[in-house]
């Protein structure tokens, strides 16, 4: 990505001014889990490696890892979504308090299961250790409607005080397209930014700001395939930008970058950030709409925005794990292009 020196001034005073802002998260909280083993032997039972376990961290993930990194960029952050009373539930509860980020407006429901996805990684001694199997562990039942609804009757008197609402949606149930919608029109006189993360249900979300799917995300929501094809990428761009009322539209391409769509301009290109040979991806797509959410809420054009978002992207997927970038790094890194 190249940046001119004018755009290197703007960007800089945008990250300075993240301190300064507040933003609203409202979507589901998962836990990321890793267990780190050591390969002991092979297993008498079945051709399969034995490991003894090592070590074991809870990380927050899905809508907890972007609200993570927005607290870890400097904002204030406000998580609202939902945990079960369980183990991994009281490890997302624990992180952010830790962190002195508020959980006054996440909700502990008896017998819920906090979406969990564990990682078990395994290596010999001083080697670097690979993943060998993820297990997911997921809510039997999804949050009822009147949970859904208190969520959101909770986020709407944040929303005057604060700069931007980010709406991560994993399909857990903690939000969804008509509760958004309920929030937008009860704030239509005072609009702030409102940016959707949505995994499953992207067309239902209409006249939100804007929304940052990856290419496949957009291939499954009109059951076409973009590959190499250049063209029908801004196709379905254009299409999404006008078919849900977004202002921007910024598509994710993993090493070839991002795209930006904005109403009554050509789509453009920003090549990735640092090198393409990424070391882990897990967790990218929520570094992305934290760092562009919160640059629109510091008052960043959509392409600036996008930029910072881009550098963010670029950062993380060198660090292993779910991880998350800070201010200082985005500046630096900047500085330095």
């Amino acid at each position: 990505m190249k940046i001119t020196s004018e755009d290197r001034a703007a960007l800089l005073a945008i990250i300075e001014r993240f301190p300064r802002r507040r933003v609203i998260l409202l979507g589901d909280l998962v836990a990321d889990e890793y267990v780190y083993g050591e390969i002991a032997r092979v297993s008498r039972e079945a051709p399969v490696l034995i490991l003894k376990q090592r070590e074991r961290q809870v990380a927050p993930g899905g809508g907890a890892n972007a609200a993570n990194n927005l607290a870890d960029l400097g904002a204030q952050v406000i998580p609202v979504g939902v945990v079960g009373d369980d183990e991994t539930g009281d490890a997302l509860l624990r992180y952010f308090q830790e962190k002195g980020v508020s959980t006054r407006h996440v909700m502990r429901l008896r017998g819920h299961r906090t979406p969990t996805k564990s990682r078990i990684l395994g290596g010999l001694s001083h080697w670097q250790r690979q993943q060998i199997v993820r297990v997911d562990r997921e809510p039997v039942q999804l949050p009822a409607k009147e949970v859904r609804r208190r969520l959101t009757r909770s986020v709407l008197p944040l929303l005057r005080a604060s700069s931007a609402l980010l709406v991560s949606d994993y399909g857990y149930g903690s939000t969804d397209a008509r509760e958004v919608d309920f929030l937008r029109r009860r704030e239509a006189r005072a609009p702030l930014p409102v940016a959707v993360d949505s995994r499953y249900d992207l067309l239902a979300y209409k006249n939100v700001t804007t929304a940052t799917p990856n290419e496949p995300e957009v291939e499954a929501a009109f059951g076409q395939t973009v590959g190499r094809d250049l063209e029908r990428l801004h196709a379905l761009g254009r299409k999404l930008l006008r078919r849900q009322g977004l202002e921007a539209l910024l598509v994710t391409r993993g090493r070839d970058g991002m795209v930006l769509f904005e109403r009554r301009r050509e789509p453009r290109h920003l090549s990735v950030f640092g090198s393409d040979q990424a070391v882990d991806v897990t967790g990218a797509g929520d570094t992305v709409i934290a760092a562009y959410t919160l640059a629109l809420g510091a008052g960043a054009s959509f392409l600036h925005a996008a930029m910072v978002a881009n550098c963010a992207g670029g950062l993380v997927v060198m660090k292993r794990g779910t991880a998350s970038v800070t201010g200082g790094e985005i500046m630096e890194a900047i500085r330095n292009a």
